[in-house]
């Protein structure tokens, strides 16, 4: 027959003879105290910038489709001028490749300056100028 006592605990209810814990009330309460003090000061600096935070997460949905509406729309029209040229002129499949990558570039470009990573056409000029000035 199985131990009551033993290891596997069957037979038993309840806490029985655990350890018990040696941290007083008054430790947890001060202890409990400090964290909620910490977690007040974290949680107003996050609760600032939280209507800020959905709202650049809305915006930042609508940049991302603006982005990748760019994109597809700069292959999909290399792609489609680069089918008409082949239906054209019968030179199958070499003006659908080329004007596919040439779309893919134009594309990339769209998206980039879209981003403000690239310039727009034109305005390079005045920037390297501007630039210039101020050295």
């Amino acid at each position: 027959m199985a131990d009551k006592n033993g290891p596997d605990g069957t037979g038993e209810t309840g806490r029985g003879k655990q350890h018990e814990p040696d941290i007083r009330d008054d430790d947890l309460e001060r202890r409990r105290r400090n964290l909620e003090a910490s977690l007040a000061t974290r949680r107003s600096d996050r609760l600032e910038g939280k209507d800020d935070a959905k709202a650049g997460s809305v915006a930042g949905y609508g940049q991302a489709l603006k982005l990748s509406s760019e994109f597809i729309a700069g292959v999909v029209v290399g792609a489609g001028i680069g089918w008409i040229i082949d239906r054209l002129a019968g030179t199958s499949p070499w003006g659908l490749i080329v004007f596919l990558l040439l779309g893919f570039g134009a594309g990339v470009l769209n998206v980039m300056r879209s981003a403000g990573v690239v310039a727009e056409f034109g305005q390079g000029d005045k920037s390297r100028r501007d630039q210039d000035d101020k050295k």
